[in-house]
């Protein structure tokens, strides 16, 4: 590694050389490519040069073994949209953020799903391996046509999406099945959703575009063919696995399936005595080998885009399409920072605070928590709250994981209006010994730009920034209390940059922040000894 840079970042699968033209105009990152590394290799590799990143394809499988023995990495970045090569689980346990580029290769994998379906349709490469073994078979070829059939799309994320609009232009009636879509977005893109059951029972084609998940594994299989028309036709340009190809055989043979076209399968690729092989026997399938990302146009994209989310990751702290991470814009990330840092400062302090929490309910009033902010912001707080107490690596991804390991509940309330601020944070914690039952912040814009504050601990109102070394001091209400702690301070040497003062006057209490420049640790015994002092301890944030 080079004198000035302080990030290593390794391509184990091949990627576009503009990948490296990106990630070497960068001083501060250096660059290695070591392809075809395995287990092991891959491991020794990691931790040869500290990585911070790993740039793979879907040749390297980085399994949880490599996250056990890797303790720098930080990011592994997927040059597609997949990540079944990829233990997003093991990831999350060790805090390593798993990135795809999922608009990279969209529109080339949905291009290729329309070719299979047109293909298939008018049976082009059955038709072409006749007229090039020097037949005329005209009658052996005749097709179906598309117009006014109606496609059934399983799953409208990118590529589902781009599928349907391109059916759309062919005078296709596009209706699908997604859980996670909301009717009004459906009828935007101007499909009908429908319920799963539903497209199997009304679509003459169905295209699937899920992801490979343990729910969607064989989700089309004996069952599903069973509610189908007969005569069906079926795309699969999305995983191997998600249909059972022994059962598309047999729905093949028996005529409930009149053609399959296939770019990806269970095992890639297809042994000669899998199930694949009796798929491909069968003149009613057409195949293509995982084509569906395989275009010059396509492989440069995701190249681009990933080393760019690499960059923006290592040099700045940016995240982008993390597959463990709520997704946020970049305009969502900008606005956002300011409350992720300040969510963060929060639980650190609440953790400093408090022992023994069992739940913590993250409160976000204002505009913060929209579009999947609230639960970046959420999870920085816990991840706050806990990273002191753990010793392993705690970050967003993995804190609601750990929390729900050690039985922490958490939860969180969503406000559009506060009291007193427009946007803020308030941590509501809770357990059988914890004292500190509320720590509340929210940020102020400054002429130097947005800037955190603690304005609220229990029922004391305050403005303290949440910065350094801060003396937490908790007393009765007496005249001469404050002086008294600034002159011991004073005798110590301490330097005190800010101080801030809340008062309970129901209790007759007062909550002292100071901001101290030196190690006000040393001090805490006499600051604990002075008259009316009740507790006195020092934060660190």
């Amino acid at each position: 590694m080079s004198d000035t840079a302080r990030f290593a970042v390794l391509i184990a699968d091949e990627l576009s050389p503009r990948a490296n033209e990106i990630l070497r105009a960068h001083p501060e990152i250096d660059v290695v490519s070591q392809l075809g590394l395995k287990g092991d290799e891959l491991i020794k590799a990691i931790n040869d040069r500290k990585v911070r990143a790993l740039a793979v394809r879907s040749a390297t499988k980085v399994t949880s073994a490599v996250f056990e023995a890797c303790p720098s990495l930080e990011v592994v970045g997927r040059a597609g949209i997949g990540v079944d090569n990829i233990d997003v689980k093991a990831a999350s346990r060790r805090g390593v953020i798993v990135m795809n580029t999922p608009s990279g290769n969209a529109v080339t994998t949905a291009e290729h799903a329309i070719a299979l379906l047109v293909s298939m349709a008018r049976r082009v490469p059955q038709a072409t391996a006749s007229m090039k073994a020097g037949k005329w078979e005209k009658k052996k070829f005749q097709g179906t046509e598309l117009m006014d059939k109606t496609l059934g799309v399983l799953g409208l994320g990118n590529i589902g999406r781009i599928v349907a609009d391109r059916a759309q232009g062919l005078k296709m009636k596009v209706i699908a099945s997604d859980p996670v879509l909301t009717e009004e977005m459906a009828k935007r893109m101007g499909v009908e959703l429908v319920a799963f059951d539903e497209v199997l029972r009304r679509a003459d084609f169905i295209t699937v575009h899920t992801p490979l998940l343990p729910e969607t594994k064989n989700l089309i299989g004996a069952a599903a063919f069973a509610k189908m028309k007969d005569g069906v036709f079926l795309i699969n340009a999305a995983r191997g696995g998600i249909v059972d190809e022994a059962a598309l055989a047999v729905a093949i043979q028996s005529g409930k399936v009149a053609g399959a076209a296939f770019d990806v399968f269970v095992e890639e690729p297809p042994a000669k005595d899998g199930t694949a092989a009796a798929l491909l026997a069968l003149d009613q399938v057409i195949a293509t080998p995982h084509l569906g990302a395989s275009t010059d146009e396509a492989q440069e994209k995701v190249a681009v885009e990933l080393a760019e989310q690499i960059v923006a990751f290592l040099l700045r702290g940016e995240v982008k399409n993390a597959v463990n991470l709520p997704p946020l814009s970049r305009e969502q990330q900008t606005r956002l920072s300011p409350y992720v840092d300040l969510a963060t400062r929060l639980g650190a302090l609440a953790a400093q605070m408090c022992t023994g929490v069992e739940s913590i309910d993250v409160e976000l009033v204002g505009d913060i928590a929209e579009g999947g902010g609230g639960a970046a912001i959420a999870a920085c707080a816990v991840a706050g709250l806990l990273r002191p107490h753990l010793d392993v690596p705690v970050t967003q991804v993995n804190a609601m994981m750990l929390a729900a390991e050690r039985g922490i509940r958490v939860s969180s309330t969503l406000r559009a209006q506060g009291t007193h601020f427009t946007s803020s944070i308030a941590l509501r914690l809770d357990g059988k010994n914890v004292k500190t039952k509320i720590v509340k912040g929210t940020i102020f814009q400054t002429d130097a730009g947005p800037e955190p504050r603690i304005v609220q601990i229990d029922a004391f109102t305050l403005e303290a920034i949440p910065e350094g070394r801060i003396l937490v001091i908790r007393n009765e209400d007496k005249p001469g209390v404050i002086g008294a702690i600034g002159t011991l301070l004073g005798k110590r040497g301490l330097n005190v940059s800010r101080m801030q003062v809340g008062l309970d006057k129901a209790k007759g209490e007062a909550l002292q922040l100071w901001n101290i420049e030196g190690d006000a640790a040393a001090a805490l015994d006499e600051v604990r000894a002075l008259a009316h002092v009740r507790s006195a301890l020092v934060v660190t944030l």
